[in-house]
């Protein structure tokens, strides 16, 4: 069966086997449970004690919780990344095995926060690296002990790359020819992007 919430594909099989894991969980408590799990997608911290004290009369062992924690934060971010209204994830939940108290109470929980939930993980999309630095030079043998004349000139490119959390170097070398062609494939998709804005 497709789900739409799974990007119209099948349940992953894991998901599955922590249906019922989620079904031990009073409705309630689940949807307490859902909030924090939503703070943490939003970038806030979450709160593990209190999921620990949330699950303690369902009596789960760590990994059930963590397991518990892991489906949730799937099926929420999945459900927002493929815009499916919490009556469509509510019947989907159902029909994997969910009771319907309970699927009501994640999918309340859903609804208060899928716009913020949905602009969140467009902000933090296809995130590249930065380049912050540049520098290059031009190296050109004339002669080697191996070859009588060589004559091709090699380029030295020394990238500075930035993501969110640190920076690192990075050396490319090539050859002129090479060097043509990166260049051309940049003005192209430089192009590319100009017309799309």
């Amino acid at each position: 069966m497709r789900f739409r919430f799974c990007g119209d594909l099948d349940c992953p099989d894991w998901v599955l086997a922590e249906i019922s894991t989620l079904a031990r969980i009073s409705s309630i408590k689940l949807k307490l449970i859902c909030a924090q799990v939503l703070k943490e997608q939003l970038g806030e911290k979450i709160d593990y004690e209190k999921i620990l004290k949330l699950t303690l009369d369902a009596r789960l062992e760590s990994g059930d919780i963590k397991a518990t924690v892991a489906v949730l934060c799937f099926i929420l971010s999945s459900a927002a990344k493929h815009n499916v209204s919490s009556d469509n994830l509510s019947s989907e939940l159902q029909q994997l095995g969910l009771p319907k108290e309970h699927a009501a109470s994640l999918c309340r929980s859903y609804e208060e926060k899928q716009n913020a939930l949905q602009e969140t993980l467009r902000e933090n999309s296809l995130r590249l690296m930065r380049l912050s630095s540049l520098s290059w030079r031009v190296d050109q043998t004339l002669s080697s002990s191996v070859v009588q004349q060589v004559n091709e000139p090699l380029v030295h490119l020394n990238l500075c790359v930035t993501d969110t959390y640190s920076s690192k170097p990075v050396t490319v070398t090539m050859s002129a020819m090479k060097l043509r062609v990166l260049l051309t494939e940049m003005k192209q998709a430089l192009e590319i992007m100009n017309a799309l804005n």
